[in-house]
C-alpha cells in the first residue's frame, strides 16, 4: 500500500502498467487535503512528456524505484484528460471516479484533493501562503519538437505473365525446275550421238526448300528489386506556449 512516506519517492519514478509496459515518468502525487493519503498521480504519457494521465494509486505496486499501475497502458492513455495545474474539481473527480470505475472503493465519497510534487504549493510558489518567502516564482512552457516515425504506406513487387506476338522476317529458299535448251554443236554432239536413235527415257530432279522452324528459350533478362531512399524536407510547426509575467503593483502613498 503506498502511504505518506512514498510521496516524495514517487515523484520522477517510472511508472508500469500491469503487464509491465511503460507508461511514462510520474511527474506529481495528488492526496486528500484531510488525510494526506495519496490517491492519484498524474504520468507523462505523450512524446516528449508533453501530455498527463492521471491514474488512480489503489491497488498499485510501489517497490521504491518504479510504480506499478493495476490498468493496460492503452487503457491509462484513453482516461480523461485533466489539467495537472492543481486541486482536482469535484466534476474532474466525478469523470476519473467513472472511467477508473472506482465507485465504492476508498474512492467514494467528498474528497479535497491537494497536490505535490511539480508545484509544491509552498515555498516559492507564489506569495500568499503562510509558508512562502519573499520571493516568486515564474514559470513558462517550452515548446519541445520531435520526430515520430509512423508508417505511411506499402509498396511491393508483383510478377505476372502477358503475352505479346513479335514479327520476325526469315529468308528461305527453295528449288524450282527451269527448263534448258542448248542446241547441237561440235561440243556436245558426242554426247548426243552416244545412244540408241529412238529411245524412251526418263530423268527425275529431287527439289527442295527451307522450311521456317519457331523454337522459344526462357532466359534472365534482369533483376529487380525494391529499396527505400530518404528525403529530407523541413516543415514549419506552430503551437501556443503559455508563460507567466511578473509586474510590480506598487501601492505607495507619497
Amino acid at each position: 500500500m503506498i502511504d505518506t512516506t512514498d510521496i516524495r519517492s514517487l515523484i520522477g519514478a517510472r511508472a508500469y502498467d500491469r503487464v509491465g509496459e511503460k507508461i511514462g515518468k510520474v511527474n506529481q502525487v495528488y492526496v486528500d487535503d484531510r488525510t494526506g493519503r495519496p490517491l492519484w498521480a498524474s504520468v507523462d504519457t505523450g512524446l516528449f512528456g508533453t501530455s498527463e494521465t492521471f491514474v488512480p494509486l489503489q491497488g498499485a505496486e510501489w517497490d521504491g524505484d518504479d510504480l506499478r499501475i493495476g490498468y493496460e497502458k492503452a487503457f491509462v492513455k484513453d482516461a480523461p484528460r485533466v489539467e495537472a495545474d492543481g486541486a482536482i474539481s469535484p466534476a474532474e473527480q466525478d469523470r476519473l471516479f467513472q472511467y477508473y470505475d472506482l465507485s465504492g472503493s476508498e474512492y467514494a465519497g467528498e474528497f479535497d484533493f491537494g497536490t505535490t510534487g511539480r508545484d509544491t504549493g509552498t515555498t516559492g510558489h507564489d506569495a500568499s501562503g503562510p509558508n512562502t518567502d519573499s520571493a516568486m516564482t515564474r514559470s513558462e512552457e517550452q515548446l519541445h519538437v520531435g520526430t515520430q516515425k509512423v508508417q505511411t504506406g506499402r509498396a511491393r513487387l508483383r510478377k505476372y505473365i502477358v503475352t505479346e506476338e513479335q514479327n520476325v522476317t526469315v529468308p528461305v529458299t527453295r528449288e524450282e525446275v527451269r527448263l534448258e535448251r542448248e542446241p547441237i554443236t561440235d561440243a556436245n554432239v558426242g554426247q548426243a550421238m552416244d545412244g540408241p536413235d529412238l529411245s524412251e527415257e526418263e530423268h527425275e530432279v529431287v527439289l527442295s526448300e527451307e522450311r521456317v522452324v519457331v523454337d522459344k528459350e526462357t532466359v534472365p533478362v534482369e533483376r529487380v528489386r525494391l529499396d527505400t531512399e530518404t528525403v529530407t524536407e523541413d516543415q514549419r510547426v506552430s503551437e501556443e506556449v503559455r508563460k507567466e509575467q511578473i509586474e510590480l503593483d506598487e501601492d505607495a502613498r507619497r
